[in-house]
């Protein structure tokens, strides 16, 4: 039991920084969207891995194989589950809590921000997962995918959430948020890639989100 709750404990940290950083600046989401937020990327685990199971499994690597596997298999499949999973509960989202429309924040921020939270809670259950094999993988991954999951959620969100105003650009973050899963994946399976590399991608993409969650004038009401 103790372990359990270390493992959880350890995979949730991206998501106490995040939580710390919304109190910090006041940021205008009530609690249960951060918690309904969360809850989604738990779902969204469950969803993707129900995608996953249509893959036959890969006997023959060879680079074609793999990058199928990485960019399809895991990458869409993953991003897929939290846009059908953001979709789906943002329904619920406009109805019982403070909807884009009657809350402090812009459509684009307010789904950034729920997509930010969707992928931390989509990596809280998977870093636990993978650290049932091995706490030290927990804490690599705390720092490494849970960031990535983070900013390719915040841009899923925006796809939901704003679709309507710009379908196009919507288009366009939701296969961003592919290709640089697909890319991180490539990357940390790669033993000639130096950790430096998708160290980098995630610290780019995450301040890219983060410039997409805080909106330039943040009213009061925080978390």
């Amino acid at each position: 039991m103790w372990i359990l709750l270390l493992l959880i404990f350890i995979s949730a940290l991206p998501t106490i920084g995040v939580f710390i950083w919304f109190r910090l600046v006041k940021y205008p989401l009530t609690l249960p969207v951060f918690l309904c937020a969360l809850l989604i990327g738990a779902l969204a685990l469950l969803v993707a891995g129900f995608f996953q199971a249509f893959f036959p499994p890969l006997d023959n690597l060879n680079l074609r194989t793999l990058l199928f596997r990485l960019m399809v298999q895991i990458a869409l499949t993953e991003e897929a589950g939290r846009l059908l999973i953001l979709l789906v509960m943002s329904l619920f989202l406009a109805r019982f809590t403070k909807a884009p429309a009657d809350s402090a924040l812009p459509v684009e921020n307010f789904g950034s921000a729920v997509g930010l939270l969707a992928g931390l809670g989509f990596a809280i259950v998977e870093t636990a997962t993978y650290g049932a094999a091995s706490p030290r993988i927990a804490l690599l991954r705390a720092f490494t995918a849970a960031p990535l999951h983070g900013a390719c959620g915040s841009r899923v969100g925006i796809t939901v959430f704003n679709f309507r105003a710009a379908p196009v650009r919507g288009v366009f973050r939701f296969f961003s948020a592919v290709i640089i899963h697909g890319m991180y994946n490539f990357m940390v399976i790669n033993p000639d890639m130096p950790i430096v590399f998708p160290i980098l991608l995630v610290a780019a993409s995450l301040f890219s989100a983060l410039q997409t969650v805080r909106p330039r004038n943040s009213a009061a009401g925080a978390v």
